[in-house]
């Protein structure tokens, strides 16, 4: 059977504002945030900087940790960001032409 992969992700506006989401193609739903084609409170607010992301195999998992991430205060959310990504660089940058969403590509 093909092994399937979910990602937790954050995404940021220029201004700080922050957006949790989770997804199976994280490629397609950065893409989608960038462009301004994730109707309401992404496009609204400009949130289109990939910032922080992880991976699971289990949908169950990666749903629980986006509900999870969604509940924890601003100041938990940053410091997560700000362990992993200190530059609070838009990771997607960092992408290989192949498309490959993994945080060690580029």
């Amino acid at each position: 059977m093909l092994e399937r992969e979910y990602w937790v992700y954050i995404m940021a506006s220029t201004t700080g504002t922050l957006y949790i989401g989770m997804t199976n193609d994280l490629l397609r739903r950065v893409d989608e945030h960038k462009a301004g084609r994730v109707p309401g409170f992404t496009a609204r607010y400009k949130v289109n900087k990939l910032v922080y992301c992880e991976s699971t195999d289990d949908v169950h998992a990666a749903i629980a940790r986006e509900k999870q991430l969604k509940g924890w205060v601003r100041r938990k959310k940053l410091a997560l960001v700000w362990q992993e990504n200190p530059g609070f660089r838009d990771l997607s940058l960092d992408w290989t032409e192949a498309g490959d969403p993994s945080p060690d590509a580029g």
